[in-house]
């Protein structure tokens, strides 16, 4: 085992360009895969970046998400998971919680929702060709489609989804904790509300189901809103700019979009190939600590340390992946760490999938002249988030 002896560095190393992985990352780490760096709340961690290495970070027991739940841990957001998240959660009540709600998100549940989403995703394209264009796409599609499906899974009131919309913007902000925390506690106080509507009279939206759970071992209301938060921030945030992120790629390299056109049979593919590429987060994911001394990547980790793992470079990992900075539809596996891995691997990850294919297959299909509006050069982007996206993406078809 080694110990680091490099001049410990801040991480982020700097701003990054778009959907780009910060070249400064692929320099450092390509030497130093586990590498001892400053996070911007809480003091020193540990990055760690080949495929590997982050796999065991994100499915090895020894390293905890509930001991990292403080805000004393070192972190890259502004405000870590409370123990009352999931996300916040190490077995058994990690293991209690989502079995209550993953019966929600199994492959059948998920595909059972497909003719819901087809009809929301083309009454949002009919919205949007309704002018002759430009138009934002992010603005008429890639926001209101993945707000739409979770709130209705959950039961949430049409009336109230611009105000959900705003909570999970502030939620995910990098640095800015008194936002966040506002954010997760409006939220959590407009969640409680509808619970104990849920217990009062029964619904049968997953939040009615899991509100009106009598078994043996009930949620608890404090438990309910916090599977609540984990959910609307997971499945409107990420998949909004995601789909976002794979339009602008596919339309900024034009021989992929025209592939396919030409094909929309292969869109499953190219939706786990650009999962794979583009690195959904602008820095390294959720805290875990390590729970006792162990060796990770040739280096010494304390007990108590503090372990973040970055998922873009462990996705172009070229000991996994053949041409690793090359997009191909036609990649025989892609086992990519994007949805997470182990335990904690993304519960809505079916969902995501089945909203970014039936976008894509209906763009290519009704708008197959879909193009930008805009030189990709003079497109804003939100660089204060955890998540990467477009600010606006105007579009002509």
């Amino acid at each position: 085992m080694t110990a680091a002896g490099h001049e410990i560095r801040d991480y982020p190393f700097g701003p990054v360009d778009r959907l780009d992985l910060d070249p400064a990352l692929l320099e450092i780490c390509g030497e130093h895969p586990v590498l001892r760096v400053r996070l911007p709340f809480g003091g020193d961690g540990w990055l760690v970046t080949r495929y590997a290495d982050v796999r065991t970070v994100l499915s090895d027991p020894r390293f905890s998400r509930s001991a990292a739940a403080g805000d004393h841990v070192p972190r890259t957001v502004a405000v870590a998971p409370p123990p009352t998240s999931i996300m916040g959660m190490d077995p058994p009540d990690h293991t209690r919680l989502r079995r209550r709600v993953m019966r929600a998100f199994t492959v059948r549940s998920i595909d059972a929702l497909r003719p819901r989403i087809v009809e929301i995703v083309n009454d949002l394209v009919d919205t949007m060709t309704e002018g002759d264009g430009p138009a934002d796409l992010a603005a008429v599609l890639t926001w209101p489609l993945p707000i739409t499906v979770i709130c209705e899974m959950l039961g949430v009131p049409r009336a109230d989804q611009d105000r959900f919309t705003e909570w999970v913007d502030g939620l995910l902000i990098l640095d800015d904790p008194e936002r966040s925390a506002d954010a997760r506690r409006q939220l959590g106080d407009y969640l409680a509300v509808l619970i104990a509507q849920r217990r009062a009279e029964p619904t049968d939206d997953l939040l009615g189901e899991l509100a009106a759970d009598s078994g043996k071992d009930p949620l608890s209301e404090e438990e309910l809103v916090g599977l609540g938060v984990s959910l609307l921030s997971a499945g409107q945030e990420a998949t909004a700019n995601q789909i976002g992120n794979f339009v602008y790629t596919l339309l900024t390299r034009p021989a992929l979009w025209r592939e396919l056109v030409a094909d929309p049979s292969i869109v499953p593919r190219a939706v786990e190939e650009l999962s794979r590429f583009i690195p959904i987060s602008a820095t390294a994911g959720f805290t875990r600590v390590a729970t006792e001394n162990l060796e990770l990547g040739g280096q010494f980790i304390r007990a108590g340390d503090a372990v973040v793992a970055e998922l873009g470079m462990a996705n172009r990992d070229s000991a996994v992946f053949d041409r690793p900075e090359e997009i191909d539809f036609h990649r025989e596996q892609v086992p990519h760490v994007t949805f997470g891995y182990g335990i904690h691997h993304c519960l809505g990850a079916q969902l995501a999938r089945v909203e970014l294919r039936v976008v894509l297959e209906t763009l290519v299909t009704r708008l197959p002249g879909l193009r930008l509006a805009v030189p990709a050069d003079r497109l804003a982007w939100r660089t204060e988030r955890l998540i990467r996206g477009v600010a606006a993406l105007p579009v002509r078809w």
